[in-house]
């Protein structure tokens, strides 16, 4: 299944988008400003069927004034696009990716470079939860 993740900031949106088999992470280029219908037309253009939006919490899980905002999102995405929408911890994943674009070298924008790490962290919680090959 192809999911597009979704690291939601207020000036813009990270991107990355899983091969159809669910395996690999691919930042793709942000959503700046992360418009929900720009958003939706990026998850048809990338055949998606299913989106994946970051969720963030504080380091005790609880959820703060940007996690409010980020389900606002959510469901203006929801309102325009028919793809089910699930949540995601994304604690970490800004740090994760200043780590890899250092380490790599990578042109790819950190906050895309975020999205994929989050999805690359949704999709094993996926493949644990259903009982596949880990």
């Amino acid at each position: 299944m192809r999911v597009l993740a979704i690291d939601y900031g207020e000036a813009r949106a990270g991107l990355a988008i899983s091969d159809p088999t669910g395996t690999l992470a691919t930042p793709i280029p942000a959503a700046e400003p992360p418009d929900p219908s720009d958003v939706a037309r990026i998850a048809s253009e990338r055949e998606a069927e299913m989106l994946v939006i970051g969720l963030p919490r504080s380091l005790s899980g609880e959820e703060g004034h940007q996690a409010a905002v980020t389900r606002q999102f959510a469901a203006e995405l929801g309102a325009v696009c028919d793809l089910p929408i699930e949540f995601y911890d994304e604690r970490f994943t800004t740090r994760m990716a200043s780590q890899t674009r250092r380490a790599t070298g990578s042109k790819a924008d950190e906050d895309s470079i975020a999205a994929a790490h989050l999805l690359e962290g949704f999709l094993e919680a996926l493949r644990v939860r259903d009982g596949g090959p880990q």
